[in-house]
């Protein structure tokens, strides 16, 4: 196993980071005028309200590099590879959903997409909890965020067929 400084792993930290937030940076560029979009929807009574996606999606993304920094601290990335290479994956599909649903208004294609990356999400957190126990738990509240989030999109999708 490698041992990585506190230098290096503060660096490591930093670029997880940056990691993280250029997915979310990606979809929040197609969540721009996601606003306009979502008040027109005819959503359920127990839709959160728009201002709490953002303070959500930033809690839990700061989580995730946390969680991905964890298991690269094991060693780097060569001894974690699998499990850091699907996190990375499951990254940027969750980029992708925002402008499936805000942007090419395809309800359909985004609810089996949402469905692929809650499974890509459980994955990742076996893979990280098989490296780092604390990694996998620390990704629960995303799971359960993106769980509420997959029942939120098919429930919309249903309720608003003209517009996605």
């Amino acid at each position: 196993m490698t041992q990585i400084t506190k230098p290096k792993q503060v660096i490591g930290l930093a670029l997880w980071f940056i990691l993280v937030f250029a997915a979310a940076a990606i979809g929040a560029v197609a969540s721009v005028e996601s606003g306009a979009f979502y008040s027109q929807l005819v959503r359920p009574l127990w839709a959160p309200p728009p201002w709490l996606f953002s303070p959500a999606w930033t809690i839990l993304y700061i989580i995730m590099g946390i969680s991905a920094w964890l298991v690269w601290r094991v060693g780097g990335f060569r001894p974690a590879y699998a499990a850091l290479s699907l996190f990375i994956v499951q990254l940027a599909v969750n980029a992708l959903w925002t402008w499936i649903f805000f942007v090419w208004k395809q309800g359909a294609l985004a609810f089996v997409e949402i469905l692929v990356l809650w499974a890509l999400i459980l994955g990742t957190m076996i893979a990280f909890w098989r490296v780092r126990p604390l990694a996998g738990i620390l990704l629960i509240p995303y799971l359960a965020w993106v769980t509420f989030a997959s029942a939120l999109t098919l429930t919309i999708w249903r309720l608003n067929p003209l517009l996605l």
